[in-house]
């Protein structure tokens, strides 16, 4: 066999190794859309669009203000904490074509983590949505940052509507508490003096940093993944030949972006490499409304949807969600989370195109390993790795580990960052630069990987080593369960045993319903001993379940 039994999996016309010229930063992918693509629309969010020209035009405004106002120069840091809003891509952009390195930042960070963040990253602004500039209030003077750019969500959507938008947030929902930030400048302000000032192209260089990607905030003190422009440019390249079953030559997709632009799934997929191909955005700004989600999702003939398991699972319990037209649809990614097999099997039954598994981390730009888009893809796995990247199983020691074997998932490939900002990185890489994941994996005869579950996740019963996720894809397949995150609890005889917690989708489930269909589909030592029924579950701003809350409790 094939050290490497994926390639023979690979789509017809897509390279195992991508060896063609690439741009030099990120700054060229976007200036190369703006040409090609100018009268194209870029992004839409509440119904307001924005061609390519017109981010063009903005984000070298934004950039022409923080090199001539501000001061800033190649290297500087700057934070952007906003939901999915028209004035993300604005300032991301434009702050990259200041040469700035961007630190995206989660808006419902609570105050303790932002001063994390922003004192570890050393950054010297912020542009910062207004509903949370009162958790900015808290920490600015416990920081180093020197200049504050506020927006409101309406402040781009234009005449009306715009102020609209704004007094309802404000005063209506209540969304907005009171805040006083002395000294800081309206984004609009400031987008309107750039507009007025020369733009100079910075000198970027293909090893110079562009994002410092936050991680590890759910688990721990969070640390910043460098990623260089090449780290981003690399990806890009290897994401379009990812894509190319669905690509159509000449017609423009459609992306449905429901997943935070801060996070790194939409960042570099939905936002840097959906650019590349001149693809429009759809920004939802709370996918979490699901009835408002569906309402948007029928205005447009998306063709591309990318998500998190929580998410297609929250639309197919929408009674309207079947209402939608997908006449156009392609087809889904999963990220993030595991896909549940339930899961991928009603979507693809109600949208007549598959939900197939991708893979990534923030550490590597995020995606190393993606299910055959043609069709040839295998539920339950994350597929095979991506042109350029090698996967490989490890053992604690860093040896590696034959196929069949369960172990640390390490990576190897030109998008993988090169190590956490200020931090000495020691056990970070095996031997010959291989990234260690921290997920447990396996590889199959074929060449596909499956995720077992986190290393830190794992549960051990009497020795034996019980992960939640085979747990919570089989409770997910009972038709009763709408949720379930399953943890470990001490146990005075087994060390640890299994705690289910089930959100219903039925009220009629009961408990013993859920003992006997795992008696049915689940070892002995794999069975929960305690079930919870909760309303919810403990969730990321992006979908993603936190057993570590549960486990808290």
């Amino acid at each position: 066999m094939s050290t490497f039994p994926w390639i023979a999996h690979y789509p017809q016309g897509i390279p195992a190794e991508i060896d063609q010229e690439m741009p030099e930063n990120i700054l060229e992918i976007f200036q190369n859309a703006f040409n090609k693509f100018g009268s194209r629309e870029a992004f839409e969010n509440m119904g307001k669009v924005l061609t390519f020209q017109e981010i063009d035009q903005a984000s070298a405004n934004f950039a022409a203000y923080l090199q001539n106002k501000l001061g800033f120069v190649k290297g500087d840091r700057i934070a952007i904490q906003m939901p999915n809003c028209l004035q993300y891509p604005i300032v991301l952009v434009g702050a990259l074509r200041a040469g700035c390195v961007v630190v995206n930042t989660n808006p419902l960070y609570t105050p303790r983590e932002m001063e994390h963040q922003f004192n570890d990253s050393g950054v010297k602004a912020i542009v910062i949505i207004a509903n949370f500039a009162h958790s900015l209030q808290e920490v600015l003077g416990k920081t180093s940052i020197k200049h504050v750019i506020v927006t409101e969500l309406g402040d781009l959507l234009g005449g009306f509507k715009g102020k609209l938008v704004n007094f309802v947030v404000k005063r209506v929902k209540k969304m907005v508490p009171a805040y006083s930030l002395p000294g800081s400048v309206k984004l609009t302000k400031a987008l309107a003096e750039g507009a007025r000032m020369k733009y100079t192209k910075p000198d970027i260089k293909s090893s110079d940093t562009a994002f410092l990607q936050y991680t590890g905030g759910t688990t721990g003190v969070s640390k910043g993944a460098v990623l260089s422009h090449a780290n981003v440019v690399s990806h890009t390249i290897i994401v379009t030949h990812v894509f190319k079953p669905l690509l159509e030559q000449g017609r423009q997709e459609i992306m449905i972006t429901a997943i935070p632009l801060y996070h790194i799934f939409a960042l570099n997929v939905n936002c840097t490499f959906m650019a590349h191909i001149g693809a429009k955005n759809v920004l939802v700004t709370n996918p979490r409304d699901m009835p408002g989600f569906v309402k948007e999702l029928k205005k447009h003939p998306f063709t591309l949807f990318t998500g998190v398991n929580t998410l297609f699972n929250g639309l197919l319990n929408n009674p309207d969600f079947k209402d939608v037209d997908f006449s156009n649809f392609k087809g889904s990614i999963g990220g993030g989370m595991a896909v549940q097999d339930a899961v991928a099997k009603k979507w693809e039954k109600l949208t007549g195109s598959p939900l197939v598994q991708g893979y990534g981390l923030s550490e590597t730009s995020p995606v190393v390993c993606c299910n055959p888009l043609d069709g040839t893809h295998k539920m339950g796995t994350i597929g095979i790795p991506t042109p350029s990247t090698e996967l490989a199983i490890f053992d604690d020691d860093g040896n590696r580990l034959a196929q069949g074997e369960v172990g640390e998932i390490c990576i190897k490939g030109p998008q993988v960052m090169s190590g956490y900002w200020g931090k000495d990185n020691e056990g970070v890489f095996f031997d010959g630069g291989y990234f260690r994941s921290g997920d447990i994996g396996v590889m199959d005869a074929d060449g596909f990987f499956t995720i077992v579950d986190r290393k830190k996740d794992m549960i051990n019963v009497s020795g034996f080593n019980v992960f939640p996720n085979e747990v919570e894809n089989v409770i997910a397949d009972h038709p009763k369960v709408l949720e379930v995150a399953v943890i470990g609890v001490p146990h005075d005889k087994s060390t640890e045993c299994v705690k289910a917690f089930v959100v219903k989708s039925d009220p009629s489930l009961t408990e013993q319903e859920l003992r006997d269909f795992c008696h049915e589909n689940l070892t002995g030592y794999k069975r929960p001993k305690h079930y919870e029924f909760r309303d919810d579950l403990p969730k990321t701003n992006v979908g993603k379940i936190l057993r570590r809350k549960l486990k808290e409790e």
